[in-house]
């Protein structure tokens, strides 16, 4: 009996450690999280072309990677661009936005309303 015990637990021990492993990410994050955290945390610490540029860099990687980009960084490219009053920008940003995430629609669709205006 003690000759299987030992096995068993270091077997049980592997797996329960095993677990602990993180998930690789379905989505090429980058800067995205920092640079919201970052804006919101404090406000006019990271100007709009700043982030545009980080954010392009970003989305070129993330092709290199061969994964997408989180859902809401088109949006929020699109929001930096509006901000630099490139609106024909922000509407691509949007648009793009909602084709590689079909449930923002609403959400996109009402950005693209009040661009609009």
């Amino acid at each position: 009996m003690a000759s299987i015990v030992k096995p068993l637990g270091l077997a049980f021990c592997f797996l329960a450690l095993s677990g602990c492993a993180p998930a690789p990410s379905l989505y090429y994050w980058g800067e995205y999280e920092d640079l919201i955290y970052q804006m919101y945390e404090e406000p006019g610490s990271a100007d709009p072309a700043t982030q545009i540029a980080k954010l392009r860099e970003d989305i070129g990687k993330a092709g290199e990677a061969g994964k997408p980009v989180p859902p809401g960084l088109h949006a929020h490219l699109g929001y930096l661009y509006f901000l630099q009053s490139d609106t024909h920008a922000a509407a691509l940003e949007f648009e793009t936005e909602k084709k590689l995430f079909p449930e923002s629609a609403t959400f996109v669709d009402g950005m693209l309303g009040r661009l609009k205006k």
